[in-house]
């Protein structure tokens, strides 16, 4: 049951602590700030930049993750629905355009998660709050 929690953590970007707070002061589709992340969760205090340099981890996570999703979408749009590969590649842009913030969001909760796991005592101060 464990993985479920921190897999619903990750896919709405909180905190992988307590799975309460907010990783980040906007929405996940919001293009203002898009990169702004608070430094402490705002539910737990939970530290969510533990060290300079943190987040290198999640980078490479999101171009292994982007690169076989990219394939699919184009595998799928011109191999299976027989579109052409210009028109393959722009539906992909389309996507990757709509998608950008949520994907780089996605990539630092999965490795915050990976790396410091949920804590049930987080949670509990969370629930007080």
């Amino acid at each position: 049951m464990s993985w479920i929690q921190d897999a619903q953590a990750m896919f709405r970007h909180k905190c992988a602590e307590c799975h309460q707070g907010d990783m980040f002061p906007t929405g996940s589709f919001s293009f203002k700030r898009p990169f702004e992340m608070h430094e402490r969760c705002p539910k737990c205090n939970a530290n969510l930049m533990p060290e300079p340099g943190f987040y290198y981890g999640a980078m490479f996570m999101s171009y292994i993750f982007s690169a076989f999703i990219s394939l699919g979408i184009v595998m799928l749009t011109h191999w299976v629905l027989d579109y052409s590969l210009l028109a393959s590649f722009f539906i992909l842009i389309a996507v990757v355009g709509v998608f950008f913030v949520w994907w780089f969001r996605f990539s630092r909760a999965f490795w915050l998660n990976l790396i410091v796991g949920f804590r049930p005592e987080k949670a509990k101060i969370a629930a007080e709050k």
